[in-house]
C-alpha cells in the first residue's frame, strides 16, 4: 500500500504556522509521533512477502523458564530445518514466538495477540497444563491448530477441541513404571510420593490403579508442596514405614534435596524412582555421584532413541549443538516434535493444493504418520499422541542406561541399589 505523503501533510498542517510560534515545537513533534505511527502500522509488524507465520508461546522468564527455554529452542532447530529445505511450498516459515512469564492470564492474552493480530497460521509451544489449557481455549476460539510441546493432563483432551494436540501424554509415564515394578522389583513396602500439581497428582493417581491391579500394595501415599524447604518428617515416616520402594512426582529441586536428605539420615530404599526430572544431564552432574543407582524414565536422550530413528536422531543432535553449543535433552525433543508435526501437516496441505487454513491444517494434523526419535506420532481422535511410551532408566556410573522394556534395554537394573555405606 502507498503512503501519500503530501496528503499526509496537507491533513496535518491546516495553515502555515510561523517557525518561531510558541506551540511550533510542540507541533511538530505531535505530526512526528503521528507519521511515525503510520508507518509502524504500515511496516512493523507485517511479515516479509512470502513467508508463513507460525506462533509459538513458552514460559521464557518466570518459574518455568528453563523448560519453556529448552522447549522454545526445539521448536527453533525445527523451523531452521524447515527452512534450510525450502520452507513450506517455497515460502519461509517466520516464528513469532512470545513469553507467557509462566502465568496462565498472561498466556491467554499471548495467544490473543498471535491469533487474532498477529494472524499466525499455527500454534506450538507449551509447558505444563496450567498455561497450555488457556492456549489450547484460544486456539479454538479462533480455529487456529494448536500442537503442544508438553502436556498430561487428561482432562484437555476431555473436552472437545478439535483444534488441540499433543506430543505427549501421561500414560507414556505411567505404563512403563506400572510395568517394571510389578514385572521386576515387585516392592513388598511401596510409597508414592507427589508433588501438588496436577500432572504428579494425576500420575500417581493412576500408578495407584495400575498397581492395585496387579496386587501390588501401596502402604503410603504422601503429597507435598513443590519447593518443600525440608523433608525431614517425611523421611522419619519414611522410615518408621520401612519402605523399600519410592516413587517420587517431585521435580528436579525436589529430588536434589530429598536425596540428600535421604543419605544425611541414612535412609536407603532398594529403588528410588522420579520420574520426572532426574533423567537430565544437569541433575547429574549436580548430584555427582549421588545420582547414581537413581531411576527415573525418559522418552528420548542422545544415545535413546526410537528403533530405526537413529540417523534421524544424530542429524537432531547435531543441528541443535550447531545453534545451542551444548547437547540437547528430552526437552528441547519434545519442542521440535510438536513443530514438525506442524511443519509436516502443513507441507501436506499445500502438496494437496489446498490453501493453508486452520482448518486445513487441523485435518492434515488428523492424519498425521511421522516417525520421530521420540516417538511414531499419530493422533487419537481427540488429539492424544498414540505411541507415545517412556522408558526406565537407571543412572549407573554416570550415564543413562535403559532397563526397561526388556526389548528396549540396553543393560540390567541394579536391584537393590547399593546402602549409602557401601558406597563411600
Amino acid at each position: 500500500m502507498q503512503i501519500h505523503f503530501e496528503a499526509l501533510r496537507k491533513a496535518f498542517i491546516v495553515k502555515k504556522i510561523p517557525r518561531n510560534h510558541p506551540i511550533f515545537p510542540s507541533f511538530f513533534r505531535c505530526v512526528l509521533i503521528i507519521f511515525c505511527m503510520v508507518l509502524f502500522v504500515f511496516f512493523g509488524e507485517a511479515a516479509p512477502a512470502g513467508t508463513i507465520n507460525i506462533g509459538e508461546i513458552n514460559p521464557l522468564s518466570g518459574k518455568l523458564a528453563k523448560q519453556g527455554i529448552e522447549i522454545h529452542q526445539g521448536v527453533e532447530v525445527a523451523i531452521a530445518e524447515a527452512n534450510a529445505a525450502g520452507g513450506v511450498g517455497g515460502k519461509q516459515l517466520k516464528l513469532i514466538s512470545r513469553d507467557d512469564q509462566s502465568q496462565p492470564d498472561v498466556a491467554i492474552s499471548r495467544a490473543e495477540e498471535l491469533c487474532g493480530w498477529e494472524k499466525v497460521r499455527a500454534l506450538t509451544g507449551g509447558y505444563v497444563d496450567s498455561l497450555v489449557g488457556p492456549i489450547a481455549a484460544v486456539a479454538k476460539k479462533y480455529r487456529i491448530p494448536y500442537v503442544a510441546s508438553a502436556s498430561l493432563q487428561k482432562e484437555l483432551v476431555q473436552h472437545e477441541n478439535p483444534y488441540f494436540f499433543r506430543v505427549s501424554k501421561l500414560q507414556g509415564f505411567t505404563e512403563p513404571l506400572c510395568g517394571i515394578l510389578t514385572e521386576r522389583f515387585k516392592p513388598q513396602r511401596l510409597a508414592i510420593l507427589h508433588s501438588a500439581t496436577p500432572g504428579s497428582t494425576e500420575l500417581a493417581r493412576d500408578l495407584e490403579n495400575c498397581l492395585r491391579a496387579h496386587g501390588i500394595k501401596i502402604r503410603l501415599i504422601e503429597k507435598f508442596r513443590p519447593g518443600t524447604p525440608d523433608f525431614t518428617p517425611l523421611i522419619g515416616k519414611l522410615a518408621g514405614m520401612k519402605i523399600d520402594v519410592i516413587v517420587s512426582g517431585g521435580f528436579s529441586p525436589d529430588h536434589i534435596l530429598l536425596v540428600r536428605q535421604l543419605k544425611e539420615n541414612r535412609v536407603c530404599p532398594k529403588a528410588y524412582i522420579g520420574p520426572f526430572g532426574i533423567a537430565y544431564e544437569n541433575f547429574m552432574r549436580t548430584m555427582g555421584e549421588d545420582a547414581n543407582y537413581l531411576y527415573s524414565t525418559c522418552a528420548w536422550n542422545p544415545g535413546i532413541t526410537e528403533p530405526g530413528s537413529e540417523a534421524t536422531s544424530r542429524y537432531f543432535v547435531q543441528k541443535f549443538r550447531q545453534m545451542f553449543k551444548r547437547q540437547p535433552n528430552t526437552t528441547n525433543m519434545h519442542g521440535y516434535t510438536s513443530a514438525k508435526a506442524l511443519v509436516t501437516a502443513m507441507q501436506a496441505v499445500v502438496s494437496n493444493g489446498q490453501t493453508l487454513t486452520g482448518d486445513n491444517i487441523r485435518l492434515a494434523l488428523t492424519k498425521l504418520d511421522l516417525a520421530m526419535p521420540m516417538e511414531h506420532l499419530v493422533f487419537d481422535q481427540n488429539g492424544d499422541p498414540l505411541h507415545y511410551r517412556h522408558v526406565v532408566v537407571q543412572v549407573q556410573k554416570g550415564r543413562l542406561v535403559v532397563v526397561y522394556p526388556p526389548d528396549r534395554a540396553s543393560g540390567q537394573p541394579v536391584f537393590p541399589m547399593p546402602s549409602w555405606e557401601q558406597r563411600n
